[in-house]
């Protein structure tokens, strides 16, 4: 029985085109500890292996624990790619709208 915390990870994973070898390595986990958050319905884990997965698939910790989120997959790399803009500097930023411009007058 999976949760809504294992198939968001599962989903997140796959999108980022982890397996769960390397999910366990970026999180300090073993790989069946993954698999098993992903496919089994576990105890609850710490919030600090909450914290570090989420920081691995670039999402929050409360996308991944709140069940009521009816965020998508591409809503939260949405929202991973905004972090990343925020943190760039003026120049690049100014090239990245520019593109988004350029890419917008093909449709």
């Amino acid at each position: 029985m999976t949760t809504p915390l294992g198939d968001k990870i599962r989903d997140l994973r796959k999108a980022k085109g982890y397996t769960l070898d390397k999910l366990a390595e970026l999180t300090d986990s073993s790989k069946s500890y993954i698999w098993e958050l992903e496919n089994k319905n576990p105890p609850r884990p710490s919030a600090e292996k909450v914290a570090r997965i989420a920081a691995a698939l670039e999402v929050t910790s409360d996308y991944l624990v709140d069940t009521s989120a009816t965020v998508t997959v591409e809503d939260a790399a949405d929202q991973a790619f905004y972090r990343k803009y925020r943190d760039m500097d003026p120049i690049t930023k100014k090239k990245i709208r520019r593109m988004v411009d350029l890419l917008g007058e093909d449709e």
